[in-house]
């Protein structure tokens, strides 16, 4: 399993300082973003998919310094129901598809998208309890009028690029934890294999749910495509006041009932390794990607505590034979 980077965290730096200080920490793999949310600093991605020798000198940028590119990224809202940003973000998404089969890269990251609640809505509707009945009814329009009929176009576009997409399981998103995401790549069809995770546990502490056993699942079913090193902190006075749906600044970090944080400030390092172990488990050997959104941190002191832990945690060479005993 390689450490690697989501190198928006340096978005304010030309494409090859900010690799260069990935070499100068030690890590060894990157993931760039190329549209939507994250946008696409790094990458000019309409010159790439136009010019194989734009392709040529990028690669050459990350492969020359012994770097990995383990994904593009477009995390957007494709199913928008404003048809401007929707029209946008599955650019974005088809463009880093075709760009990521061009390149030899075998994922592209991003998030399910969330409609709005029918046809003629303004903004997306997250619809997270089941009654009113009305909220049940939103859902039966988002998940059929909308969710499947794209998705299974898009798995379809996938597979044609054999490339796969990687959903970040994220609130405020149609998919936002295993039974939602696994409800996406079986209602799909045939080419759901295309549609999996990529697998960050920030997101799923605040909702109560146990990255280690949704890991497993997810590893068992083959949906880990790519996997993020975020850490999350609860507030046990704010939590225990007000719960963990909290719409507060996330600046705001005194009054929150929950925070991002670097890599093992909000999980010790053997929560981190008994992860990393359970991802070895389930078959996922691929890249940790650390996402530094931590606010009491500065990206250069956040990134190196997180590679501190994960230097720690990782398991890079293989188990061998067990010499100790039969298999």
């Amino acid at each position: 399993m390689k450490i690697g980077l989501f190198i928006a965290l340096f978005g304010d730096k030309p494409l090859e300082e900010a690799l260069d200080i990935c070499v100068a920490e030690g890590i060894q793999s990157v993931e760039i973003g190329a549209g939507a949310y994250p946008g696409s600093g790094h990458l000019e991605v309409e010159k790439l998919l136009e010019s194989k020798a734009e392709r040529d000198a990028l690669m050459k940028k990350i492969e020359s310094r012994g770097l990995m590119l383990s994904a593009l990224s477009v995390h957007g809202n494709p199913i928008h129901p404003n048809k401007a940003v929707a029209a946008d973000h599955h650019k974005a998404f088809v463009d880093a598809v075709k760009l990521c089969s061009m390149l030899g890269v075998p994922v592209v990251n991003g998030f399910s998208g969330c409609p709005g609640d029918g046809p003629q809505a303004v903004n997306p509707n997250w619809v997270t309890c089941a009654w009113p009945d009305e909220f049940r009814d939103i859902l039966d329009y988002q998940w059929n009028q909308v969710v499947f009929p794209y998705w299974k176009e898009q798995a379809a576009f996938l597979k044609s690029h054999n490339v796969k997409f990687a959903i970040e399981m994220h609130p405020g998103f149609i998919c936002y934890s295993n039974d939602t995401l696994l409800k996406l790549r079986h209602g799909i069809g045939s080419d759901g294999d295309y549609v999996g995770a990529n697998f960050d546990p920030s997101h799923l502490w605040w909702q109560g749910i146990d990255p280690i056993a949704a890991v497993r699942e997810l590893g068992k079913e083959g949906a880990l495509f790519h996997v993020h090193a975020k850490d999350t902190r609860i507030d046990p006075y704010n939590s225990g006041r007000n719960g963990n749906l909290d719409t507060k600044s996330y600046g705001d970090i005194l009054s929150r009932s929950w925070v991002f944080r670097s890599v093992g400030y909000g999980h010790d390092t053997a929560w981190w390794k008994d992860f990393v172990s359970n991802l070895r488990m389930v078959g996922y050997d691929y890249v940790l990607s650390i996402e530094h959104e931590d606010g009491l941190m500065n990206p250069m002191e956040g990134l190196r505590k997180a590679l501190a832990v994960l230097k720690e945690s990782v398991i890079q060479e293989s188990a061998g034979d067990m010499f100790w005993a039969r298999d």
